[in-house]
This record gives structure tokens, C-alpha cells and sequence, in this order.
């Protein structure tokens, strides 16, 4: 079994910073696409940023520039670094990895089970 435990998460006063860590542990061949999503009291669970396992990513045009999503292999581990935030940003935000438990197994999709993230002053 997998699992994808979130940290980092907290109250954060506007223009601030935090840096949110997803692990993910178990019996793991490889991660491959590792994504960071949020969601906001009523409304639906949006994709904030990717990441390959080659690195690649990608980001909501809503945090271009001030957050930046990274990556450790070795540690099947996702980080997603937020700067300059805004109170908009206020979500439970939850990690998403596509893994392979063996060389010739299909990938599978694992979720996080969230992490709060309030930005206030």
C-alpha cells in the first residue's frame, strides 16, 4: 500500500511564505507525475502545479511567479514553495501522486489526505 502523507501547511499572514512537503512511502517502484491541488470552502478541487519525474512543470496561472514546485526522487518526496501570498490562496491543499509499485505494474493515482493552508493577518 502507498501512502502520500502532506506537512507543512499553516496560518501565514499576507506576503508570506510557506513551503509544503508531500512523501510519499510504501512498497514504491517509481513516482512519476507528482501535482500539488487546492480547494476552498464551496468550490471545486483545482490543480495548482505539476511536476514530471524529468522535471517539468507546470502552474496555475493564478500563482505563476510566486509558487514553485520541486521534487526529490530519491525520497519520493514533492515540495511546493509559496511566496508572496495572498489571503486567495486560503485552501486545504492536497498532493497527488501517479506511482508504479513494480517495473511491470500500470501506475496508479494516490491522493494526500490534505493539509490546511490559511493566509490572514
Amino acid at each position: 500500500q502507498v501512502q502520500l502523507v502532506e506537512s507543512g501547511g499553516g496560518l501565514v499572514q499576507p506576503g508570506g511564505s510557506l513551503r509544503l512537503s508531500c512523501a510519499a512511502s510504501g512498497s514504491i517502484f517509481e513516482t512519476y507525475t507528482m501535482e500539488w491541488y487546492r480547494q476552498a470552502p464551496g468550490n471545486q478541487r483545482d490543480l495548482v502545479a505539476s511536476i514530471t519525474r524529468a522535471e517539468s512543470v507546470n502552474y496555475a496561472d493564478s500563482v505563476k511567479g510566486r509558487f514553485t514546485i520541486s521534487r526529490d526522487n530519491a525520497k519520493n518526496t514533492v515540495y511546493l514553495q509559496m511566496d508572496t501570498m495572498k489571503p486567495e490562496d486560503t485552501a486545504v491543499y492536497y498532493c497527488k501522486a501517479d506511482v508504479k509499485l513494480r517495473a511491470t505494474s500500470p501506475t496508479y493515482r494516490y491522493w494526500g489526505q490534505g493539509t490546511q493552508v490559511t493566509v490572514s493577518s
